[in-house]
Formats: structure tokens, sequence, C-alpha cells
């Protein structure tokens, strides 16, 4: 089957490079013995179908970047590394950040920010850091009750949507492993504002939480109308079959936990307390929010500065 998709992508089929892609997403190792034939036939996007790229193709990669042969697809190149996540990729990223190969002028970030798409980075002590965790969960919306007392966003005036509410002591919750978290976890989030920006808040293991007065309006923000938030909430259920199975696209898709489905490039975000990339913990689709939802909501937490936060992407 897969030497089929293979064929018919060698021939420009984009429904095969779905079918392909879908595989990549449940099970990728099932990909790994033909990576070197996609790679051969110059198939470098989307870069997700090589997660699970095997030291022989990640070198074939490193070499063409090293050998300067095709710097017009350098981005490609280095993605397909980061999504790797292999150490020979981690190595090559270190080192092309201070030994740029050819075409980097051309790049919008270093080499080793490529990291951060594949769902990884490198902190100040130099060590690796992966941002996601390696378990999923699907995110079921639950309805929410309206509280009297609950607050506004500073912004618009608008009550603040309860985006997660989620304690380590449930199994399920197990998806929050990576981030160090223990204890109840809340994010409250303007449902409208954040579509603009990332909007941060901060957090106990208590559940409290609250608006960080240190968020700022965008200039280009126009007053708006208060607004009710979505009348939904989402609950843990079922664990995936793999960690990359969240959809921004489509109903069924939020998903605690994994790897985040990103609409645009990798949008991280970054810890206001200290600066370094928060922990991703779930994403929650528009379509599941609402029957003509769009876009995508992500959530992030950093737990030794006691943060959240919550940006959005759309097409």
């Amino acid at each position: 089957m897969i030497e089929e998709l293979i064929s018919k992508v060698a021939v420009g089929d984009d429904d095969a490079i779905e079918e392909l892609s879908t595989i990549a997403d449940t099970d990728p190792a099932r990909l790994t013995p033909y990576l070197g034939s996609l790679l051969d036939g110059d198939v470098l996007w989307p870069a997700t179908l090589y997660r699970a790229a095997d030291a022989s193709v990640v070198n074939r990669v490193v070499e063409r970047i090293d050998g300067g042969r095709t710097p017009d697809r350098l981005n490609h190149l280095l993605l397909i590394l980061a999504h790797s996540g292999h150490p020979l990729a981690e190595s090559a990223l270190r080192r092309w950040s201070t030994q740029p190969p050819a075409g980097a002028d051309k790049l919008y970030v270093g080499a080793l920010s490529y990291a951060r798409e594949g769902g990884w980075t490198v902190g100040p002590d130099g060590h690796r850091r992966n941002l996601c965790g390696s378990s999923a969960y699907r995110w079921i919306m639950r309805e929410a009750p309206r509280r009297a007392d609950r607050p506004s966003c500073p912004w618009c005036a608008s009550p603040l949507w309860t985006a997660a509410d989620l304690d380590t002591a449930d199994p399920s919750v197990g998806a929050l492993t990576h981030t160090g978290w223990s204890g109840r976890l809340v994010i409250e989030t303007c449902h409208f504002c954040a579509c603009y920006t990332t909007l941060y808040s901060q957090v106990t293991p208590t559940g409290d939480t609250v608006w960080w007065p240190g968020n700022t309006r965008p200039s280009y923000l126009s007053p708006a109308e208060a607004e009710d938030p979505p009348a939904l909430t989402p609950a843990p259920g079922a664990a995936r079959q793999s960690p990359y199975q969240a959809s921004a696209w489509e109903q069924g898709g939020s998903t605690l936990g994994g790897q985040p489905d990103w609409i645009q490039d990798a949008e991280h975000a970054d810890c206001p307390g200290c600066g370094q990339p928060m922990d991703y913990i779930g994403l929650i689709g528009g379509a599941d929010l609402d029957e003509y939802g769009e876009g995508a909501y992500y959530l992030h937490l950093h737990q030794p500065c006691g943060f959240a936060a919550v940006n959005y992407q759309q097409s």
C-alpha cells in the first residue's frame, strides 16, 4: 500500500500525500522504511512525514545541507530534521546555529529555532527540552454552566472563558507529565481577544487563575462589545492512538497533550516570567466550539513560573 502511495506521489498525486500524512499522524514508524524513497523523489513536504526518520535518512539530509547543493530547499530540509527529533538532527542544528549553512541568510530565524516546529528546544543550560507530551487524549466539549460571578476581560468586558479545568489526579491528565505540574489547573482567557494576541494568566496548583496584568493590548485591536464565551469547556476523553492526532480543522480534533496541529508556523508561547518557551498542553478546535467555527486555540503552561497562555491561529 505505501509503495503504491509513493509511486502516486512521484507523479504529483496530492491525495496520496494526504494518505501518507494520515499514516504519519497515526503510526509514523510505518513510514520509516520508505523515507529514503521519498527523499530520493525530493518529496520534502510535509516535513511531518519524516517524524520517524532513522539515522540513515537523517544523515542524508544533514549531508545535503552541508553540501550546499540545494540552498533554496533549506527551509524544508531543516523542518524535516526538526520533526525527526533525532539526536543526529539535534547535533546538526546546534552546529549550524554558530556555523550557518548555505542559504541560511535567506531564513527568517536561525537553524536551532526550527526545533520548535518539532516540539522541542535547547534551554539556557544547553540541554534539550521537549515542549510536548508523548501521550494524547481526546478533548470532549461539555456544557459549562454560566457563572454570574465570572470575571470579565479588562479589554472588551466579555466574561472570561474556562478553556481548561484539569486535575493531575485524573489518569488522563498524565498528558501533562512533561510540564511538571501537580494539582488542579484552571485556565481562563478571553475567547475574543486571544484571537489577536497571546493572553497570559497566572495559575496555581489549587485551581486559582487570574488575568496577568502585564498582558498588552495590541494597538490594532479595536474596541469591541462584550459577548458571551463558548458555553462549552473541554473534558478529557479516550486516549488517542498517537500524540500526533490533534486536528485544528476537523470536528473532534480537540486534543489534550501530544503535539499541536499548527495552522501556521509553530507558535509556542514564551513565558513572560523567564522568557523561555512554555510547554504545550492542548488544542481546542473552533469546529468543536461552534457549527461554523474555524481556527484553533492553543494552550501552554510554564510550571516553574506559574504562567498559562492561550494563543490562536486561523488560515
